[in-house]
């Protein structure tokens, strides 16, 4: 880590937290050349594959922009949206990858857009499962039916 101030080659942490969301790592750092301290924050990136073969870094902000097509109209509130796009992000930095299939972020959503709105989780699996005709949309319905039956809600 290059000194910000004199730009020399080396700094000796001084002190080292975990960010509140837990995505970060905030480093408090002093260089022993000019003695003059700043902070780094450190995070371990992602990076997404895409169907078309391009790479990108993860984003959040996607995930609620998708989020937010598929619940269009559905009682859903913004919060709840950014709750769901971070247990997301979360389950995915868990994986210990640095890089995901698109594919699978999509799927990755699912569950817990499942519990959230029904009607938004067909949306969204519509797209992410490659619905090809109503037959599709059905055995899906179906699906939510028998796990709405045996979790023992209507």
């Amino acid at each position: 880590m290059h000194c910000p101030f004199c730009r020399h080659t080396d700094s000796r942490v001084i002190d080292s937290r975990v960010s509140d969301d837990g995505a970060q790592i905030r480093r408090r750092r002093e260089c022993p050349e000019c003695t003059r301290r700043f902070t780094t924050l450190e995070s371990a990136s992602i990076t997404v594959s895409k169907r078309n073969g391009v790479s990108e870094p993860f984003s959040r902000e996607k995930i609620v922009s998708g989020l937010k097509k598929a619940c269009q109209g559905r009682p859903v509130s913004d919060d709840d949206l950014a709750v769901l796009s971070q247990q997301v992000e979360e389950q995915l930095r868990a994986t210990g990858q640095a890089e995901i299939d698109a594919l699978d972020i999509g799927l990755a959503i699912l569950a817990p857009l499942k519990e959230l709105d029904e009607v938004a989780y067909l949306r969204f699996a519509s797209v992410y499962k490659s619905f090809d005709d109503l037959d599709d949309f059905e055995n899906a319905i179906t699906e939510l039916r028998a796990s709405d039956s045996a979790s023992g809600s209507d």
